[in-house]
């Protein structure tokens, strides 16, 4: 099995790097948006991207942070091409705005990594009043890829290449409250759990994921374009997502 180091159906294995996975392929003429792309795997993932050629729009909360990143990727690949844009997904005002500000750059868009995510935060609202893991991991993202979608189908259909939506979920979805998402009680503070809270976010991510594939297969069909939408546990991995995890702090 592959979470034994073993290699899968694909030929990867769970020891398998982002260049490995990535070996032969040349991303030159795609963009791509990352979120979370100062941190964590969203670093690696925009230098591999940009490794690969791929014009790489790191949507980040932390302009700065992201210019760091940034500077770091082209001192060990100067061609790479990367732009920061600022992006805070617990905010829908700030969500919009990137939306925007992306549609006034012309930019194409044929991947949409979204990657950002926090995780077993204390009991905290959003700017918008939604609970903050619920509202950053699944309702930011869910509005910005509804925002940005037209603009991804336009490319495919101009460039005739296949556009991908990539929800990073995990495998904490299995311990999301028993009821799964509790639509009814998301800011309820009393019976509020923070590992069952950001279990119910990352599956909303997985329902989210389905249920855009399903509709973007009829769309496909009408159209005669592709974009493809997945969601996907990322591996255990020690980043700073787990900042807030008791067991980190112990």
């Amino acid at each position: 099995m592959w979470i034994f180091g073993w290699k899968g159906p694909s030929g990867f294995s769970a020891s398998s790097t982002a260049e490995e996975v990535t070996q032969g392929i040349d991303g030159t003429g795609l963009t791509a948006i990352v979120t979370g792309a100062s941190s964590g795997i969203g670093v690696e993932t925009t230098r591999v991207l940009a490794l690969r050629g791929v014009h790489v729009v790191m949507a980040v909360r932390n302009v700065d942070a992201g210019r760091n990143v940034k500077e770091s990727i082209l001192k060990e690949i100067p061609g790479a091409r990367i732009d920061v844009m600022e992006l805070d997904l617990s905010s829908l005002a700030s969500v919009r705005k990137f939306a925007s500000d992306y549609e006034s750059s012309s930019l194409p868009l044929n991947l949409l990594i979204n990657n950002a995510g926090i995780m077993a935060t204390p009991f905290m609202l959003s700017h918008d009043n939604i609970e903050l893991q619920f509202a950053t991991n699944h309702i930011g993202h869910f509005l910005l890829t509804n925002l940005l979608l037209e603009t991804m189908k336009n490319t495919a259909c101009k460039s005739n290449r296949e556009g991908r939506i990539v929800n990073v979920s995990s495998e904490g979805h299995r311990f999301a409250y028993r009821e799964g998402i509790r639509f009814d009680k998301i800011n309820d503070e009393s019976g509020y759990y923070s590992m069952f809270a950001y279990g119910q976010s990352k599956l909303a991510n997985i329902l989210h994921a389905k249920e855009l594939a399903k509709r973007l297969k009829v769309h496909n069909m009408e159209d005669g374009v592709e974009i493809t939408a997945n969601s996907l546990h990322p591996g255990s991995i020690m980043t700073n997502l787990l900042r807030h995890h008791s067991f980190i702090n112990a």
